[in-house]
C-alpha cells in the first residue's frame, strides 16, 4: 500500500507550516495600530463635532484605520484555516467547529467594519452636509461610529468561545503545551464577559480583565519560536 503523507492528508500544508503560517498571521495582525494609536487620535468620548473635524482634517489617518482592521479580519480568515490544519490531527471534527467560530466572528466585525465605511463616505462627500445639516450629519457618524464599536464587541462573544475551543484542543493535543491551552480558555473567557458589558453589566468596572487576555500573545510567541520543531503525525498506510 502507498502511504499519504501528513502535508497531503492536510491540504498540502505540515503542521509546521501551519503553526509558522498561523504565528505570523498573528505577528502582522495591525489591529492594535489601529486601536491604540489611530483612533484613540481621532474619536473624542462625548464631543462628535470634534471627532467629525479629526476625521476630516486627518483623512489619512482614518483611511489607515479603515485598512488595518480590513488587514486583520482578513488575516482571521488565515489564522482560521491554518489553526484547523494545526489542530485537525486531536479532533477534526472540533478543529473545524473551532475554525467556523472564528470565521463567524470576522464575518459580523466585517459587517460593523462596514460603518466605518460609510463614516468616510459621509464626511467625505460634501452634498451630505447639505442634504442633512451639520447636527443630523454629525448624528449619522455618532450613529455608526457606536455600531461600530457594539458590532465588533458582540463578534468578539463569538471570538472568545473560538478561544475556548482552542484553548481545550491544545489542551488535548500532546504536542503543544498544555498550559497554554489552559491561559487560551482564560483568554476567551476574558472576552466574553468584557465583551457582554455594553449589554448586561454596562456600569460594572472589567479593567482587571486586561491581565486575562495575554493568551493569545503566548501562543504567538510560541508558533513563531517552537511551532517549527512540531513533530508530525506517522503516515497512514
Amino acid at each position: 500500500m502507498s502511504s499519504v503523507s501528513p502535508a497531503n492528508r492536510n491540504g498540502g500544508l505540515t503542521l509546521r507550516q501551519a503553526a509558522l503560517i498561523a504565528g505570523f498571521a498573528y505577528l502582522l495582525s495591525p489591529v492594535t495600530t489601529a486601536e491604540f494609536s489611530i483612533m484613540p487620535k481621532l474619536e473624542i468620548a462625548g464631543n462628535i463635532e470634534q471627532t467629525v473635524q479629526n476625521i476630516v482634517t486627518h483623512r489619512g489617518m482614518f483611511v489607515g484605520a479603515i485598512l488595518c482592521y480590513l488587514i486583520t479580519f482578513l488575516e482571521d480568515i488565515v489564522i482560521a484555516w491554518a489553526l484547523y490544519i494545526l489542530l485537525a490531527p486531536v479532533n477534526r471534527a472540533m478543529s473545524l467547529l473551532t475554525a467556523w467560530f472564528r470565521l463567524m466572528y470576522t464575518a459580523v466585525a466585517l459587517v460593523g467594519w462596514l460603518n466605518l465605511v460609510t463614516v468616510f463616505r459621509l464626511l467625505n462627500t460634501p452634498e451630505y452636509v447639505t442634504l442633512f445639516g451639520t447636527g443630523p450629519l454629525h448624528g449619522q457618524v455618532r450613529l455608526l461610529l457606536g455600531s461600530f464599536r457594539y458590532d465588533w464587541s458582540m463578534s468578539l462573544v463569538i471570538f472568545g468561545i473560538h478561544l475556548v475551543l482552542l484553548g481545550y484542543l491544545i489542551y488535548r493535543s500532546g504536542y503543544i503545551p498544555w498550559i497554554i491551552g489552559v491561559l487560551l480558555v482564560i483568554d476567551g473567557l476574558g472576552w466574553v464577559i468584557d465583551s457582554l458589558q455594553p449589554y448586561l453589566y454596562p456600569n460594572a468596572h472589567l479593567g482587571f480583565l486586561f491581565i486575562t487576555f495575554f493568551g493569545e500573545l503566548v501562543f504567538m510567541l510560541w508558533l513563531l519560536i517552537r511551532g517549527w520543531k512540531i513533530r508530525e503525525p506517522a503516515a497512514a498506510e
